[in-house]
Protein backbone atom coordinates (compact mmCIF):
# COMPACT_ATOMS: atom_id res chain seq x y z
CA UNK A 1 0.00 0.00 0.00
CA UNK A 2 1.33 3.35 -0.86
CA UNK A 3 0.15 6.32 1.46
CA UNK A 4 0.03 10.30 0.72
CA UNK A 5 -0.14 12.55 3.22
CA UNK A 6 -2.42 16.22 3.04
CA UNK A 7 -3.97 19.37 4.79
CA UNK A 8 -0.96 20.62 6.89
CA UNK A 9 -0.14 24.01 7.63
CA UNK A 10 0.09 26.80 9.74
CA UNK A 11 -2.52 27.44 12.56
CA UNK A 12 -2.76 29.43 16.07
CA UNK A 13 -3.14 28.38 18.99
CA UNK A 14 -6.44 26.84 19.99
CA UNK A 15 -7.63 26.24 16.30
CA UNK A 16 -8.31 23.10 14.25
CA UNK A 17 -6.75 21.04 11.38
CA UNK A 18 -8.08 18.18 10.09
CA UNK A 19 -5.08 15.41 8.36
CA UNK A 20 -5.79 13.06 5.49
CA UNK A 21 -4.08 10.30 4.56
CA UNK A 22 -5.16 8.67 0.95
CA UNK A 23 -4.22 5.23 0.92
CA UNK A 24 -3.12 2.87 -2.85
CA UNK A 25 -2.75 -0.52 -3.63
CA UNK A 26 -4.67 -3.20 -1.43
CA UNK A 27 -5.10 -4.07 1.92
CA UNK A 28 -6.03 -0.66 3.70
CA UNK A 29 -9.53 -2.41 5.38
CA UNK A 30 -7.44 -4.88 7.36
CA UNK A 31 -4.49 -2.97 7.87
CA UNK A 32 -3.70 -1.17 11.42
CA UNK A 33 -3.68 2.76 10.88
CA UNK A 34 -1.26 5.15 12.83
CA UNK A 35 -0.22 8.69 12.64
CA UNK A 36 2.97 9.18 13.74
CA UNK A 37 4.68 12.70 14.53
CA UNK A 38 8.17 13.72 14.55
CA UNK A 39 9.57 17.22 15.53
CA UNK A 40 13.17 18.07 14.81
CA UNK A 41 15.83 16.28 16.93
CA UNK A 42 13.09 14.07 18.73
CA UNK A 43 12.11 10.31 17.69
CA UNK A 44 9.49 9.31 15.71
CA UNK A 45 6.23 9.37 17.91
CA UNK A 46 2.91 7.41 17.42
CA UNK A 47 0.44 9.51 18.44
CA UNK A 48 -3.26 7.54 17.10
CA UNK A 49 -3.68 4.18 16.25
CA UNK A 50 -7.12 2.91 14.52
CA UNK A 51 -7.87 -1.00 14.00
CA UNK A 52 -9.58 -2.89 11.13
CA UNK A 53 -12.42 -2.87 13.08
CA UNK A 54 -12.12 1.16 13.96
CA UNK A 55 -10.63 0.58 17.55
CA UNK A 56 -8.53 3.04 18.14
CA UNK A 57 -5.96 4.93 21.08
CA UNK A 58 -4.42 7.92 21.70
CA UNK A 59 -1.19 9.28 23.21
CA UNK A 60 -1.66 10.95 26.27
CA UNK A 61 -1.00 14.05 25.16
CA UNK A 62 -3.36 13.90 22.14
CA UNK A 63 -6.56 12.44 23.68
CA UNK A 64 -10.10 14.54 24.27
CA UNK A 65 -8.07 16.66 21.83
CA UNK A 66 -7.78 14.87 18.35
CA UNK A 67 -9.73 12.02 16.91
CA UNK A 68 -8.68 9.26 13.91
CA UNK A 69 -10.68 7.95 11.73
CA UNK A 70 -10.87 5.50 8.34
CA UNK A 71 -12.95 5.35 5.70
CA UNK A 72 -12.61 1.69 4.12
CA UNK A 73 -14.85 2.60 0.97
CA UNK A 74 -12.15 5.05 -0.02
CA UNK A 75 -9.07 3.94 1.79
CA UNK A 76 -8.43 7.40 3.61
CA UNK A 77 -7.23 7.46 6.93
CA UNK A 78 -8.02 11.08 8.87
CA UNK A 79 -6.58 12.92 11.96
CA UNK A 80 -9.18 15.69 13.24
CA UNK A 81 -6.84 17.88 15.45
CA UNK A 82 -8.94 20.16 17.98
CA UNK A 83 -7.16 22.64 20.00
CA UNK A 84 -3.99 22.67 19.02
CA UNK A 85 -0.81 24.41 21.07
CA UNK A 86 2.76 24.97 20.09
CA UNK A 87 4.11 21.35 21.08
CA UNK A 88 2.12 19.98 18.43
CA UNK A 89 4.17 21.58 15.96
CA UNK A 90 5.55 18.85 13.81
CA UNK A 91 5.87 16.50 10.69
CA UNK A 92 3.03 14.50 10.91
CA UNK A 93 3.20 10.54 8.92
CA UNK A 94 0.77 8.05 8.51
CA UNK A 95 1.50 4.33 8.49
CA UNK A 96 0.20 1.31 8.06
CA UNK A 97 1.16 -2.02 9.33
CA UNK A 98 0.11 -5.62 8.12
CA UNK A 99 -2.21 -6.75 11.04
CA UNK A 100 -5.55 -5.98 11.99
CA UNK A 101 -4.61 -5.15 15.64
CA UNK A 102 -2.37 -2.12 16.74
CA UNK A 103 -1.90 -3.56 20.10
CA UNK A 104 1.59 -3.97 20.95
CA UNK A 105 2.83 -2.54 17.60
CA UNK A 106 5.59 0.23 17.31
CA UNK A 107 7.28 2.20 14.55
CA UNK A 108 9.62 -0.72 13.34
CA UNK A 109 6.48 -2.76 12.25
CA UNK A 110 4.37 -0.48 10.00
CA UNK A 111 5.98 -1.41 6.69
CA UNK A 112 4.40 1.42 4.44
CA UNK A 113 5.07 5.57 5.32
CA UNK A 114 3.90 9.17 3.73
CA UNK A 115 6.24 11.45 3.16
CA UNK A 116 4.76 13.75 5.45
CA UNK A 117 3.35 16.99 5.84
CA UNK A 118 4.17 19.64 8.08
CA UNK A 119 2.02 21.08 11.19
CA UNK A 120 3.04 24.40 12.91
CA UNK A 121 1.00 25.93 15.85
CA UNK A 122 1.86 29.40 16.61
CA UNK A 123 1.51 30.89 20.42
Amino acid sequence: VYLAESGGGSVQAGGSLRLSCAASGYGFRDMCMAWFRQDRGKERDAIATIDSDSTTNYKDSVKGRFTISRDNAKNILFLQMDTLNPEDTAMYYCAAAPWRDCSGLVWRHFNAWGTGTQVTVSS
